[in-house]
């Protein structure tokens, strides 16, 4: 996923259906400068994590 879109999702109200590693996840932020997401699976805010933008897939 582009930095751009990534933003994208997350100021935007609607849900996007986004994927890491195959599982959904919510992202919360972007961290351009590094190509980053901090991003956690639906439902499972405690188990958030750094990702590289390039392992996210909108669906």
């Amino acid at each position: 996923m582009d930095k751009q879109r990534a933003m994208e999702i997350v100021s935007s109200e609607v849900m996007a259906h986004v994927t890491h590693e195959g599982k959904p996840v919510y992202i919360r932020e972007v961290d351009g400068q590094a190509q980053t997401a901090s991003v956690y699976p639906l439902g499972e805010p405690e188990k958030e994590q750094e990702v590289p933008l390039s392992s996210l897939i909108e669906q």
